[in-house]
């Protein structure tokens, strides 16, 4: 087998070795990873959050916070146009969704939470929520 790692899996690397060039792999390149790669980060008063959803539309990203849980979700439909004239040989289509849920260490502002999509990289702003003093109870 070839010494070099790949990131199939050894059924992958068999068929590869036994019939080569009968599997074709697919025009797309990979599907999207089986979880997102996410930074954390605590800037100040808010977390700055980074994630990785590569050929995902912007429509199809979802974020989702209830209180200190943050969901990110994002669905991948991918399809060859066929155009008039032409004979379809061979058409590989691309359907599928990952997410992801973490908490953070303290409630999230809703209404002022940011998210930008730009080349693959969703950015999150999450100010937090602002703490509330405890409520001393009167011992009866």
């Amino acid at each position: 087998m070839n010494g070099l790692i790949s990131r199939g899996n050894l059924f992958d690397d068999l068929f590869r070795d036994v019939a080569p060039g009968f599997f074709v792999k697919p025009l797309h390149g990979d599907a999207l990873p089986a979880q997102m790669k996410v930074d954390v980060k605590e800037v100040g008063n808010a977390y700055a959050i980074d994630a990785e959803v590569p050929g995902v539309a912007k429509d199809d990203i979802h974020v989702t916070i209830e209180g200190n849980v943050v969901t990110l979700r994002a669905e991948v439909k991918q399809a060859d146009a066929q155009r008039d004239g032409e004979r379809v040989l061979r058409s590989e289509r691309y359907f599928g969704a990952v997410a992801r849920s973490f908490q953070l260490p303290q409630d999230i502002d809703e209404s002022a939470a940011k998210a930008r999509y730009d080349n693959g990289v969703l950015r999150l702003t999450l100010p937090k929520k602002a703490a509330v003093a405890g409520q001393r109870l009167t011992i009866e």
